[in-house]
């Protein structure tokens, strides 16, 4: 009996907590009821006599699918009852409310007894109305744009709100630019647009937590403006809830957060994603998690981290698929962490399988490794292969965009680019002003030149650019020029146009001044020491270059003055046109013999003596992987030949690999000729 009493008070309390007799439901516009505690005169010593009263209504409020009646008059009035609004709790409208069998309650002797209530005619209608729960996938199917979408929430809202959006960012994936613009117009006009916004935020901390981003997500690629009341919102209650974040749901948060401009909130949400997944990095499972992870916690993100992550993709290399090898590049760009274990590894699987692999994959390959500045040689001969083989079903600006980025990492593809040099020429139909700009920069900076077709694709390219003087601006037509400069090319109409006091003076104004007087010294400089018709007296006032202070190669010094003594040579000698050599040697015509400087004015005549400047150039002055000199360099030796140079070039990375003793032997066969040094061998034997 003890026992029965205990248990018929416990449930009482239980009851009496859960159930207060005093309530009030709102009905919000989505079908959820927020129940609204209202206490009036409640007293509890009249609950054991009230109770079989109101046991029935109680229950029916706590069981699922319980209806909740308003007061009138068939009864179900009792004192300190509030009214409230005839409506259905369903149980997916209400995701974390407790959970019973509507069929069954305990009774005071403890046995499961039936329950049974009677329809009424209210409870009919009731369920009737109910809103059927709408699933994102099947809006997304019957609706064909956005609007539609709002006007079913208007009809018959149900939770969560989170469908809606997610369905009208489905459609609007599969419009194009024009048509997504308009709808999404048409969405933030129409009158359930509001109210939806509104109802999502209520049910922000109700709703699953993958429900919760996958509205954010929907909503940013909307392009809901980021400072909305709404989208705050959302980011404080994803940030509040984060510890409710599972892989999927870490996966979807990342995307959201590299979607979304610095601020606040989302500064504040980019650390604790750093810090959950400095916490579960090692749990994640899946490749693609892994790499959306990496690629949102920032440039700025602890190195500590960084490495974590990379040891975690390092452990899961093996199950790398072609895609994850091809994304890894953006991946660690993204993060700016240059991992050239991971880098080497996923070049090998891209190299491998190179055929079919689509354009924007083969850019953004290319656009990490320039900015990570990781330089595969493989990897890049592997694309250009690829490429000049399939070249024919590629069109002409997606190969410049290529040959762009592979000008950035300094690889000169010489297959693919005399094919395009040949296409070009052939049809020109394709050249603005754009691409005639970015051709030429390509062509002059990597140097290439072909034996047959370069002097047919040079007229080409001045024809083009000829043809578009008229509206073409002042800094591109001397970007044109300085390529045509470099390539040893002097096209009269775009000189004379570019020679002008009015377009001279808009360069020496306007824009990106530095360079533009840096061009124009390159230009100077050609119409100087080059033959180009008609302007070998033009003087260019131009405003002098900024001077940087230049120390000549230490060990190349060093290794000179143990060939040829001091005095025998110049450092750092400035000539004309802001010319800098790094040591001048003089010597006789057939370069056999050294003069010291102080002797040179003994010689009557300047054609008895060879100038001889070294030039101590580091790697970036060669096309990668070559010692083919690039542009700036393939001009300026040229116009050392012009000013009666013998120009020897000195590999700074080179030298320092060498001893003392072998930098002397390769400097002495650089300086003295072939001549000069078998006669020094024949003398040296007849001597011994």
């Amino acid at each position: 009996m003890n026992n029965r009493a205990g248990s018929f008070l416990w449930n009482l309390r239980q009851f009496s907590t859960l159930v207060p007799t005093g309530r009030t439901v709102r009905l919000y516009p989505s079908g959820f009821c927020r129940p609204k505690i209202v206490y009036s005169n409640w007293n509890p010593r009249k609950l054991l006599s009230n109770f079989d009263n109101r046991m029935q209504s109680s229950i029916r409020y706590l069981f699922q699918d319980a209806l909740l009646f308003k007061s009138g008059g068939d009864g179900f009035q009792t004192k300190g009852i509030s009214t409230a609004t005839v409506l259905t709790v369903d149980r997916l409208l209400c995701p974390r409310r407790l959970s019973f069998n509507s069929k069954h309650f305990v009774s005071d002797n403890g046995l499961k007894k039936n329950f049974h209530h009677e329809p009424s005619n209210e409870d009919v209608l009731t369920k009737r109305t109910k809103p059927t729960p709408i699933n994102c996938r099947k809006l997304s199917q019957e609706c064909n744009s956005l609007s539609d979408v709002l006007d079913i929430f208007s009809k018959a809202p149900t939770f969560p709100s989170s469908n809606y959006f997610s369905a009208m960012w489905t459609i609007a994936k599969r419009m194009s630019d024009d048509q997504k613009r308009f709808e999404k117009q048409l969405m933030f006009n129409h009158p359930m647009f509001s109210q939806l916004c509104e109802q999502i935020m209520r049910e922000a901390k109700i709703m699953h937590y993958d429900n919760l981003l996958f509205s954010l997500h929907a909503m940013v690629k909307l392009g809901i403006p980021q400072n909305t009341l709404l989208v705050q919102t959302l980011l404080r209650v994803v940030q509040e809830r984060i510890n409710e974040c599972d892989e999927k749901c870490l996966s979807v948060l990342s995307t959201i957060l590299e979607a979304m401009e610095p601020c606040k909130n989302v500064d504040v949400l980019r650390a604790g994603l750093r810090m959950l997944v400095d916490q579960q990095v090692w749990k994640i499972e899946r490749v693609f998690t892994l790499q959306t992870v990496m690629k949102c916690i920032g440039k700025d993100a602890p190195i500590g981290l960084k490495r974590k992550l990379e040891m975690k993709a390092l452990k899961e290399l093996d199950q790398f698929s072609v895609l994850n090898s091809q994304r890894m590049f953006a991946v660690l760009a993204a993060m700016n962490h240059r991992s050239i274990i991971l880098l080497n590894e996923c070049s090998k699987i891209v190299t491998s399988n190179i055929h079919g692999c689509p354009f924007k994959i083969l850019i953004s390959i290319l656009q990490s490794c320039r900015d990570l500045q990781y330089f595969n040689i493989d990897l890049f001969k592997g694309i250009a292969d690829y490429v000049a083989t399939t070249f024919d079903i590629w069109k002409l600006k997606k190969v410049l965009f290529l040959l762009i980025l592979f000008e950035n990492v300094g690889f000169r593809p010489v297959s693919l680019m005399d094919l395009f040099m040949k296409k070009a020429a052939d049809e020109p139909g394709f050249l603005n002003v754009k691409s005639l700009v970015s051709i030429l920069h390509v062509y002059s900076s990597l140097s290439h030149f072909h034996k047959c077709w370069t002097h047919e694709f040079l007229e080409v390219m001045a024809s083009a650019l000829t043809g578009s003087l008229h509206h073409i601006s002042s800094e591109n037509l001397l970007n044109a020029v300085c390529s045509f400069c470099l390539m040893n090319h002097f096209p009269l109409a775009p000189i004379n146009q570019l020679l002008q006091k009015d377009i001279i003076h808009d360069l020496l104004t306007s824009g990106d001044v530095e360079r533009n007087v840096h061009k124009l010294h390159v230009l100077a400089a050609c119409l100087k020491l080059d033959d180009v018709p008609g302007h070998k007296d033009t003087h260019l006032v131009l405003p002098q270059l900024p001077s940087m202070p230049l120390q000549p190669h230490a060990k190349v010094a060093e290794v000179l003055s143990s060939l040829l003594g001091e005095g025998c040579f110049s450092k750092s000698v400035w000539l004309p046109h802001n010319y800098y050599i790094d040591f001048e040697i003089r010597m006789d015509a057939n370069r056999s013999q050294v003069l010291p400087f102080s002797d040179v004015d003994v010689v009557t005549s300047a054609t008895n003596i060879q100038r001889v400047a070294v030039l101590c150039v580091p790697r970036s002055t060669y096309c990668l992987d070559s010692t083919h000199p690039r542009g700036f360099l393939a001009m300026k030796m040229r116009h050392l030949k012009v000013m009666g140079f013998h120009v020897i070039l000195v590999n700074n990375w080179e030298m320092e690999k060498l001893e003392m003793k072998d930098a002397v032997t390769f400097l002495k066969s650089k300086i003295y000729s072939q001549e000069a040094l078998s006669t020094a061998d024949i003398n040296l034997q007849s001597t011994c």
